[in-house]
């Protein structure tokens, strides 16, 4: 009790709970709380409503350390904001699930939180209690999974017929930046999924995909390499730039002479002394080289780095070597060539040397920055995508398009069912929701009219965006659904001249999709129930 405040009883006996701090606190209670919560989770919403669909336009964030930033990938703008309001934080997380779980969608789950708290608003205003609305909106969004899961399609995930995956991957890539090279990305993006994947247990370790970027160049000049890119170069310039059928030692320990665990005091007081030192860190430097000789290798691998003299020693010896990889790195180069990570130059054998084709350098432009390329290798369960653009900027924001294409192509791998997008799933859910509210008799069917007006943002969103007529473009799609009974139907964002998302292609996983309306159904119905805030605020006696 002491920690909350003090117990204290009046004249008649009643006890009386004194807490502290109360004259510092900020408090907001009731429809006021809720209505503040309402207004923080509708701006972070309408921030990002307007980077929705391909003709979504990009937000340009600045750091405190004055880093520019230009994306239109809503878990990035909502990670790189200021947000200070506790609502609006809850709404970056949202994105940041949606985007650690699927990689996709992340901003359309944002957008439709905040149409879901905006309807509820209204509802409130007509004086409907916060649980009924909470409750309502998940009893619609069990019908709206529903819904999906009844107009959801089987999709081909084929290793022989990849096709119809680029088509799905050309999809997220829509809105991206790097759209300029649209199907190449794509192409680039299944690829790598399908060189990783595990089709007997449907899953696909992205561990094993590395992206990787350097400036300079163009955006076509992004390549997937069936191998191990390295950011590093040979360790001396004299070194052979290529070479092949190369036996790798793969060693996480350093080329210098042992150093004793415990602490240590050398005292050096004759020249004698001085040379019989320096005679044993030579023959130490010899024999550590002889060893990897010995074993086979015709190039090292080094986590750690050696000095001149151990380097030079390397190029007598007409071994090629490599230093500072990092960890990473190190893992996959392992797994790449099927080689073990040695940890002492004892342990060296031929069964442990990783093997590979080619053992390249790469230069670049005139700024003599070099990339080794490990190709060839027997394990070709590794690869690395290899990006190249003008500036950091566009590389940055090809790594996260490129993730986002994995992602929804990995989602297929493991649930090959699909919907179709340009809105065409929310308004086939609008409508299921809409149909379903008249059949309800209680409080809950304003909640689900709520629920299916909410559900229509987006289409809206996308309409608007395309410099599109909002209003009349979901009245005609929601007209034509129900008249056609065809759930494809969406919103022209490309201009095509047809409505139908399946002749345009625009594919979206079934599992992104329901993700997306549990993910903001579940925040929306946490919101609602908060109806006190107490936050630490100025002293009243200051």
């Amino acid at each position: 009790m002491a920690a909350l405040g003090q117990l204290v009883f009046d004249e008649y006996g009643k006890p009386i709970i004194i807490l502290k701090d109360q004259g510092q606190q900020k408090r907001l209670t009731g429809a006021d709380a809720l209505k503040s919560h309402i207004l923080a989770a509708r701006s972070v919403a309408s921030i990002l409503s307007t980077s929705l669909g391909p003709r979504g336009l990009d937000k340009l964030m600045v750091s405190p350390d004055g880093d520019v930033t230009v994306t239109n990938d809503g878990a990035t703008i909502l990670k790189m904001m200021d947000v200070e309001h506790q609502i609006a934080k809850l709404m970056v997380q949202l994105s940041q699930s949606q985007d650690d779980e699927i990689g996709d969608g992340t901003t359309g789950v944002v957008v439709l939180a905040g149409a879901l708290l905006e309807k509820a608003e209204y509802l409130l205003d007509k004086g409907i209690h916060p649980i009924r609305i909470a409750d309502g909106y998940e009893l619609a969004a069990k019908k709206a999974i529903e819904n999906l899961e009844k107009i959801a399609e089987e999709f081909p995930v084929d290793k022989d017929n990849i096709e119809p995956l680029i088509l799905t991957a050309m999809t997220t890539l829509g809105s991206k930046i790097i759209n300029r090279c649209h199907r190449q990305m794509a192409e680039i993006a299944v690829n790598a999924v399908m060189a990783v994947a595990d089709m007997e247990t449907r899953d696909v370790n992205f561990e094993l995909i590395k992206v990787e970027g350097k400036v300079g160049g163009k955006l076509e000049d992004t390549m997937l390499v069936k191998g191990v890119v390295v950011d590093k170069d040979f360790s001396h310039p004299q070194m052979p730039k290529e070479l092949r059928d190369v036996k790798m030692a793969i060693l996480t320990c350093p080329f210098e002479p042992p150093k004793p665990k415990t602490k240590h005091k050398l005292e050096v007081t004759s020249v004698e002394e001085y040379n019989a030192l320096y005679k044993y860190e030579q023959q130490q430097f010899v024999d550590m080289v002889d060893k990897v000789k010995a074993a086979g290798a015709t190039l090292a691998i080094c986590q750690w780095g050696f000095d001149d003299e151990a380097n030079h020693l390397l190029l007598q010896k007409n071994l090629p070597a490599v230093r500072w990889v990092g960890g990473p790195e190190i893992e996959l180069i392992a797994i790449a060539t099927n080689g073990r990570i040695v940890p002492r130059f004892e342990e060296l054998s031929l069964e442990k040397l990783g093997s590979c084709g080619k053992v390249r350098e790469l230069t670049f432009g005139t700024t003599k920055d070099r990339m080794l390329v490990i190709e060839e290798c027997p394990n070709t369960k590794a690869v690395t995508i290899f990006i190249r653009g003008g500036n950091k900027m566009i590389i940055e924001e090809a790594k996260r398009s490129i993730h986002d294409a994995l992602c929804v192509v990995r989602n297929l791998v493991r649930n090959n069912k699909i919907v179709y997008g340009g809105g065409a799933a929310e308004v086939s859910c609008a409508l299921a929701v809409s149909e379903a509210a008249d059949k309800i008799s209680t409080l809950e069917q304003y909640a689900f009219r709520a629920f299916a007006d909410a559900l229509e943002s987006i289409p809206l969103a996308l309409a608007e965006n395309s410099g599109l007529s909002p209003i009349h473009t979901l009245a005609d799609c929601k007209a034509r659904q129900v008249a056609e009974k065809n759930p494809a139907l969406g919103i022209d964002c490309n201009s095509k001249g047809t409505s139908d998302m399946k002749e345009q292609h625009v594919i979206e996983t079934l599992h992104s999709k329901k993700q997306q309306i549990l993910l903001a159904t579940q925040l929306v119905k946490m919101i609602l129930k908060i109806d006190d805030i107490r936050t630490p605020g100025e002293s009243f006696s200051a």
